[in-house]
């Protein structure tokens, strides 16, 4: 182990999140809105360090305050990937954990991930998949999870993403949706404590409510809204920091 934290950590509540090292922007943004609501409750978010859905799941933990915990497939001395260095140093100074199953030194390789993945699995009462593609190793994270008697949910994707075939897959199989942060705190006897729209500003607010029933382009959001786009623009940048709302193709669509 590294980090601050000691070993009651890992014996804490504890949710898994996971998925696609090349995700979209939507399997980001929940990511880590998932990452920083389920913090904020008060569960310890676990995954790889991988990039993707894995990194910003952890990042989420941390803007909101809570443990969270990297399961690596080499030795702890490694920051894998490189270029996730700072990132395992912010896990390790708020308290979080790097963990590993080997030693010191022991250099990455691809069948490691697969292993540690177990681990990911174990050290959960839930996996939530957020993306996934057809053979992705979230998908072996969650059959750890089942064969353990684990619970598994999915995050619903798009029926023409090949980064959804494989969380769709897990739906149509039994794993349970996930429409909100509410779906997973639910298992753990949690309520959310999230309070972003509280802080949102009014012009952010209406853009957000706009967004709750379709995706919109910026200039159909402004005429639904009736909100002055010069105001609008500035929102929508608000909202997309504070990961409430994903930005892809032109569309912008309101995150869980």
């Amino acid at each position: 182990m590294r980090g601050e934290a000691d070993l009651e950590l890992l014996g804490r509540p504890a949710v898994a999140l996971v998925g696609a090292r090349s995700c979209s922007s939507y399997g980001r943004s929940v990511a880590r809105s998932l990452g920083r609501d389920l913090a904020a409750a008060g569960l310890v978010v676990v995954s790889g360090m991988a990039r993707g859905v894995d990194g910003e799941a952890h990042r989420g933990a941390l803007e909101g305050a809570g443990a969270t915990v990297a399961v690596l497939g080499c030795g702890i001395d490694r920051d894998y990937p490189a270029a996730h260095a700072e990132l395992a140093r912010r896990i390790c100074a708020s308290g979080g954990l790097i963990v590993s199953e080997y030693e010191p030194g022991v250099e990455p390789a691809p069948w490691r991930f697969p292993a540690r993945n177990r681990i990911i699995a174990g050290l959960c009462r839930a996996t939530v998949v957020v993306e996934a593609r057809e053979r992705s190793g979230a998908l072996i994270t969650a059959d750890f999870a089942l064969e353990e008697g684990r619970e598994v949910l999915a995050v619903p994707g798009e029926i023409t993403s090949s980064l959804s075939s494989g969380a769709n897959a897990l739906l149509r199989l039994g794993a349970a949706p996930v429409t909100g942060v509410e779906d997973v705190l639910e298992l753990y006897g949690l309520e959310s404590r999230s309070s972003e729209t509280a802080t949102l500003g009014g012009t952010a607010r209406a853009l957000l409510a706009g967004l709750e029933s379709r995706p919109l382009s910026a200039d159909e959001l402004f005429r639904t809204t009736r909100v002055d786009p010069g105001a609008g623009a500035g929102a929508l940048i608000e909202l997309e920091l504070a990961g409430r709302v994903t930005h892809e193709d032109g569309v912008y669509r309101a995150a869980i």
